[in-house]
């Protein structure tokens, strides 16, 4: 029983210092960025003494952080759209039907998951340099359109997520019963309308998952977005990127921490909303045969 004692006080103790590991750092920047700047002078550590929303003003205004924060929403919604409609069809093709080179399909979302994104970036932006030129030459636009397109980075976003959201899903609608789908076809619901109406809505759980690991990703791709898109078409952490840069050369830390929250607090946001979802998504896998 003391041995028992102990090791649960050791896990806690661990569980303990890893939530302020987390928390303490996420705390800091929220007071540092209604600080202002002459307080970083004494003790950066201190208590803000009063709460200077002006650093939030010049982020957002003065340091384009407002576009860029659009530019982010604008991408990150529209990836996620093109996401879940060509995930989840895929995904319930792959699981419930049973036809000639599925498992080769199958084979192919495996291997698609073990490609880092990062490897193949300057590939992606030749082929839409060449696109660009291309359609210069026939003079049917002028400067660039592949490039610096909010559309083409969210599929490129939306493409390069797909294996992993196909196979969680694929994953998810196999421990479904195939009891669901035969109710619905005695009903003289099609497979599309089954789909839709009987299984989507089973599986929300999982597509909430899957939903908000990929805005995660989604929201603070740097690498994609630093190399498609430039000018007042940067997203947020490219953006991010350049405030940091100008804020250390002028001493301007107040106004680099409200930027900094402007970047983590959607993810938070959406965190505390979905958590319960989450849970569900990754415990629940509907009635077995």
């Amino acid at each position: 029983m003391r041995k028992d004692k102990l090791y649960k006080a050791f896990i806690y103790l661990v569980l303990v210092v890893f939530t302020l590991s987390i928390l303490v750092p996420i705390m800091w920047v929220f007071m540092a960025s209604i600080k202002q700047n002459s307080e970083f002078m004494g003790n950066p550590f201190s208590i803000p003494k009063s709460f200077y929303f002006k650093n939030f003003i010049d982020a957002f205004i003065k340091a384009k952080m407002g576009v860029y924060f659009l530019n982010s929403v604008i991408v990150t919604a529209m990836a996620l759209f093109l996401l879940v409609i060509t995930a989840v069809p895929a995904a319930y093709v792959l699981a419930r039907f049973e036809f000639r080179g599925v498992n080769v399909l199958k084979s192919f979302v495996k291997a698609g998951m073990f490609i880092n994104v990062s490897y193949i970036v300057i590939p992606i932006f030749l082929l839409l340099l060449k696109g660009d030129k291309f359609l210069n030459s026939l003079h049917l636009i002028k400067g660039a359109f592949f490039l610096n397109n909010l559309f083409v980075l969210a599929l490129v976003y939306a493409s390069t997520s797909l294996p992993f959201t196909i196979y969680i899903l694929t994953g998810f609608f196999e421990t479904l019963s195939k009891s669901y789908e035969e109710a619905a076809y005695i009903d003289g619901a099609g497979y599309f309308t089954t789909m839709i109406k009987v299984m989507a809505p089973l599986a929300r759980p999982s597509i909430i998952t899957i939903i908000l690991f990929n805005f995660m990703e989604f929201w603070n791709d740097y690498i994609i977005a630093l190399t498609l898109m430039t000018d007042n078409s940067r997203t947020l952490p490219v953006g991010l990127l350049s405030l940091m840069a100008s804020s250390r050369e002028a001493a301007n830390y107040g106004v680099l921490y409200a930027g900094m929250v402007i970047a983590m607090l959607p993810i938070l946001i959406l965190y505390i909303a979905v958590q319960n979802k989450i849970t569900q998504g990754m415990a629940l896998g509907g009635s077995k045969e």
